[in-house]
């Protein structure tokens, strides 16, 4: 790879990373409004699922454009890793922003409220789960933001890692 090529997967990686970063905040949102309105959770937890092929879709665009209709499975790797990671890093700033000014405890409420009800009580005795439950909880209630925003970042990296295998094997193409 020469140094221009490199510079040209960053410029695209950052722009595609800025673009899937808008994606996975979305997600989020939904997910924390999702607590009372369950129809977002599910519409989190689809978006969730669609952003490796949104991924490959800005891989396809960056083969097309900026390379000619040809792309290595190399660089097509380093492309997907190198946009979770971008992505991740404004993810993980708006999940920092997130737990240090807005949520006031709101998160660990609703998971309180959730495993209170009659319902979950009686599943969590049922498993025999129950104090392993409270103890996650109290564990979560101690976290700070920025542990929540290490562990985003962390966990988009690492799924970076892994999506970036098979978006990188189905997208890459030679001429």
């Amino acid at each position: 790879m020469t140094p221009q090529e490199y510079v040209q997967l960053k410029a695209f990686a950052r722009q595609d990373g800025a673009l899937l970063s808008l994606v996975m905040i979305g997600a989020f949102a939904c997910y924390i409004i999702g607590m009372t309105q369950p129809l977002l959770t599910f519409v989190a937890l689809m978006t969730i699922a669609a952003t490796p092929f949104f991924v490959a879709s800005r891989l396809r665009h960056y083969r097309d454009y900026g390379r000619q209709g040809r792309l290595s499975f190399g660089l097509g790797y380093a492309y997907s890793i190198l946009t979770f990671f971008y992505g991740g890093l404004l993810l993980t700033a708006a999940t920092f922003i997130y737990f240090a000014y807005l949520d006031n405890g709101y998160l660990i409420s609703q998971f309180t409220d959730i495993l209170q009800s009659p319902e979950s009580q009686q599943a969590m005795k049922l498993y025999g789960v129950d104090q392993e439950m409270n103890d996650s909880l109290r564990i979560l209630s101690e976290l700070r933001p920025i542990d929540y925003a290490l562990n985003v970042l962390s966990s988009v990296i690492l799924s970076g890692f892994f999506w970036g295998l098979p978006i990188a094997l189905f997208m890459h193409k030679k001429q």
